[in-house]
């Protein structure tokens, strides 16, 4: 098929912005353009994309807009497929400055398209799109920039810069800069902010008194009905503005499962990643107990681990065992683990 091709992908939450940033900076670097109307009418347009690049003759390479749609990570691992001739080296995350914090605290739903069926599957939340297209960008562009105050436009930079520590960031000029490329995007992505703060390797490029981030761990599972209350206050915003939160959880009335903590604005989730009497030879734990990253605005630490200790087993509780534990009362949807699903 050729030499292989080189791909910047464009993402973004505004249509427009992302548009307009995408076909420039193709202009300017005479690379080839495909735009997000070439994709959004397909059932995969991640998939899609990838054919269009690596049918491409440019020697420049390509830049392609993505709806907003597009699962970032399921991206990367369409691009990241070994028998591709088309290369992901760059993703460019075009972020509206004024309105970021809205973007990131939607509360709406994107329904996804199946591959097979090309109906519509199950939906994902707006807010989640966004957060994880900022997290994996190799590079974040801000437009608007300029409606904003010097202290106001610092404080969403230091923001995006403690979702993304990885990412250059820039402000969308007259002038454009180069995007840098970032080596070939693999299936294998540490990116996040969250992940690095589990990883004890967070280093934002930018920082800010009123943005934080930190780390909870905690061995003893938690009380699912007291963890429902403590959500209820980070969503009142009893601890500040809380923007992203992740990493890995265990409930008491479930205590033989490592569950995906997964919270952006006013979305969150805990889904189930592995059983322990399901792990293989060799394999170890995700986590013992809670493993948990939190990012945003004003954030009390102090406060919000007091609040989430008070959410764990007490010594008494403990001491009862998990057979006593499936009695608390568990507000949180039933789980089926994947290797469930497959048998």
């Amino acid at each position: 098929m050729g030499d292989a091709v080189d791909v910047v992908a464009v993402v973004g939450a505004c249509g427009p912005e992302r548009r307009r940033y995408a076909q420039r900076l193709a202009q300017v670097t005479n690379k080839t353009f495909f735009p997000a109307s070439r994709l959004s009418g397909s059932a995969d347009p991640g998939q899609q994309a990838v054919a269009l690049a690596s049918w491409s003759d440019s020697t420049a390479g390509v830049v392609v807009e993505l709806p907003e749609e597009v699962v970032t990570t399921e991206l990367i691992g369409a691009f990241a497929a070994p028998e591709e001739r088309a290369r992901l080296t760059g993703l460019v995350c075009v972020v509206d400055a004024t309105h970021v914090l809205d973007d990131l605290h939607r509360d709406g739903y994107v329904p996804l398209r199946h591959t097979d069926s090309e109906t519509t599957a199950p939906v994902t939340a707006r807010a989640l799109l966004t957060v994880t297209q900022i997290e994996y960008a190799s590079a974040i562009v801000f437009v608007g920039w300029e409606m904003l105050g010097p202290v106001e436009l610092a404080t969403i930079m230091a923001l995006v810069s403690h979702l993304s520590p990885f990412a250059r960031l820039r402000l969308n000029r007259q002038a454009m800069e180069p995007v840098h490329a970032a080596g070939r995007y693999t299936s294998e992505q540490s990116r996040p902010g969250w992940a690095s703060v589990l990883n004890g390797n967070f280093a934002p490029h930018m920082i800010d008194g009123r943005v934080s981030a930190f780390r909870y761990e905690q061995v003893r599972p938690l009380h699912p009905g007291r963890l429902m209350a403590v959500l209820d206050r980070i969503e009142d915003g009893e601890f500040g503005v809380l923007v992203r939160s992740a990493g890995f959880c265990r409930l008491a009335t479930r205590p033989h499962i490592t569950a995906q903590w997964d919270h952006v604005g006013q979305m969150f989730s805990l889904n189930p990643l592995a059983a322990d009497d399901r792990l293989a030879d060799g394999e170890e734990l995700l986590a013992v107990g809670q493993d948990l990253a939190f990012i945003g605005l004003r954030v009390d630490a102090d406060r919000l681990t007091a609040a989430l200790d008070g959410a764990a087993l007490t010594d008494e509780e403990l001491t009862t065992g998990p057979t006593a534990w499936m009695g608390f009362a568990d507000p949180f949807p039933d789980w089926q683990i994947a290797t469930d699903r497959a048998d």
